[in-house]
């Protein structure tokens, strides 16, 4: 669910008796469309409405225990789906961005103005047909890069699909400007649906305050904050048992089924 491989997550899911409904973005992965490896957030969220539809008439999925998971980005999908899906029975997002301006102030301001310059000239030359601009998703420090930390770099190796899925460590500049400015934190109150957010102690990619701050907002919020950085939630991570676990109890907790562990 999102752009990356998510490991044992929703085999792990299956096993527990729940459906688990895997997707890649349009753009992204193994599904069509161009340009490809472009963040948008209207479109992604779009894609997450179709997928909960196509779940929620399923003849085998019961329509009133469909949660959506997220992680990394997609914790900004998460946070409005929780508050304007009302098919939802949960949601749960893992090393969640849920702030993009707070994310943007993570670069310094010199490295802030290149990644600005970069996506107004690919926003620019998109207006006239040309090919996208593209940044590593994951870089060193000091990279022009989407994600320029060591936790980026563990990542990007951690998380590359192990099987034959299209894959390229890039993004379309224009991407930033999606995102930058889309602050699903400030939501956080009209939360309407149970909502979990795992949150890693030293995540160096998604700021923590914001994130935190969703969780004591939301009516229904609950918070875990999990060992080491942004990646560590993921299979080879330090904190992948234990968030493994958080996750499975809340979801029976809130779907009323028994645990099968």
């Amino acid at each position: 669910m999102g752009i990356f491989e998510i490991g044992s997550h929703p085999v792990r899911f299956c096993r527990e008796g729940f459906a688990a409904v895997v997707f890649d973005y349009r753009q992204w992965g193994g599904s069509t469309g161009q340009p490809r490896e472009e963040l948008s957030f209207p479109r992604q969220l779009e894609d997450y409405g179709t997928v909960i539809g196509w779940a929620a008439a399923h003849p085998n999925i019961d329509e009133r225990r469909i949660f959506a998971w997220g992680t990394s980005f997609a914790g900004m999908y998460i946070v409005e789906l929780a508050v304007s899906d009302s098919r939802l029975a949960g949601v749960i997002g893992q090393a969640p961005l849920v702030d993009g301006f707070a994310a943007a102030r993570l670069a310094s301001p010199g490295r802030g103005l290149r990644l600005l310059a970069a996506a107004l000239q690919d926003r620019l030359g998109s207006v006239f047909g040309r090919p996208p601009r593209y940044l590593p998703g994951a870089g060193r420090p000091g990279e022009l890069a989407i994600g320029a930390t060591e936790d980026a770099v563990f990542g990007e190796k951690l998380m590359t699909p192990k099987d034959s899925t299209e894959w390229r460590n890039r993004v379309a500049a224009r991407s930033l400007l999606s995102f930058s400015w889309r602050r699903p934190v400030r939501r956080a109150a009209a939360v309407r649906c149970p909502l979990l957010l795992v949150v890693a102690q030293q995540d160096s990619m998604a700021p923590v305050g914001p994130a935190v701050r969703v969780t004591e907002k939301a009516p229904r919020g609950e918070l875990y904050r999990s060992r080491g950085g942004h990646h560590d939630v993921y299979q080879g991570g330090v904190s992948f048992d234990d968030v493994l676990r958080v996750e499975l109890e809340f979801l029976h907790r809130h779907a009323k089924t028994p645990s099968r562990s």
